[in-house]
């Protein structure tokens, strides 16, 4: 086994930004009686915060806002009220998710059989919860293979996306250096995390990504694509067009490419 599949989750495997954790944001709000509900225009931005815990603390900074919804000023209570807030937000996520509210991405479950088929190690790096995470795999991928995949989410690393501590953590627990790893992102944040560790990335576009910067990638299509969707390529560093499916062939390509773009880098252990 010389070779490695790593998925990011959020907007990779499901389109989970805007019909789970958005929603579970403000069933949360509603819930606890705070005077806010994201929009998913106001929503966006808000990506560029990586990990929900962040995103509810970064509410913290508007103290006005604070004090109309009569939350506390300390620091350390401010970080108790939300470590519960987040709790009680996977548990609404993770019930969305039981009800079938977040149908898989195309392509992602053909991928993952095939890289898994020829012998390839596959995972997901996240920076959202453990929980979260493995509710998705096991809504995406059928039990034998999700139980094949190594997952790494969640706090395990000290800094979130864009930071590559999480593709740094997880090269090393896979055992792979990043000329036999590729990575599939649906992020600029994301882009710049697996760039960061050295990894060949590709991209598939989700619905708040589409403007995102993608300069580094290998490949950027809508989807991975299936015989019913089909993947259109938006922009390519490859020799040649994947068609319409993002097969293993196609990433093994994205990573011949990385390492003709960075020389240095080790490839295939």
């Amino acid at each position: 086994m010389n070779r490695a599949l790593v998925f990011d989750c959020d907007g990779v495997l499901a389109d989970t930004e805007r019909y789970g954790h958005l929603v579970a944001f403000n069933a949360l709000f509603a819930e606890v009686g705070l005077d806010l509900s994201w929009s998913a225009d106001g929503y966006a931005p808000l990506l560029r915060i990586g990990g929900g815990k962040e995103r509810l603390l970064a509410l913290f900074r508007d103290a006005e806002w604070v004090a109309r919804n009569r939350l506390p000023q300390d620091r350390n209570e401010q970080l108790r009220l939300v470590a519960g807030w987040h709790r009680r937000k996977t548990e609404i996520f993770r019930d969305l998710v039981a009800r079938g509210a977040l149908p898989p991405r195309s392509g992602v479950a053909r991928l993952a059989a095939e890289a898994q088929g020829a012998g390839w190690q596959t995972a997901v790096a996240s920076t959202a919860s453990g929980e979260s995470v493995a509710a998705i795999i096991e809504h995406v991928f059928p039990a034998q293979a999700a139980a094949a995949f190594r997952v790494f989410a969640g706090d395990i690393v000290g800094r979130k996306k864009p930071a590559a501590d999480i593709y740094r953590l997880a090269l090393a627990e896979l055992g792979r250096s990043p000329g036999g790893v590729c990575v599939i992102e649906d992020s600029g944040q994301g882009l710049l995390a697996a760039l960061g560790a050295g990894c060949a990335t590709i991209i598939t576009v989700s619905g708040f990504t589409a403007a995102d910067d993608f300069s580094g990638a290998a490949l950027v299509v809508d989807c991975l694509g299936d015989e019913l969707h089909p993947a259109r390529v938006l922009a390519s560093r490859l020799p040649q067009s994947p068609g319409g499916l993002v097969t293993l062939e196609t990433c093994e390509a994205a990573i011949r490419w990385a390492a003709a773009e960075s020389p240095g880098k080790e490839g295939g252990s």
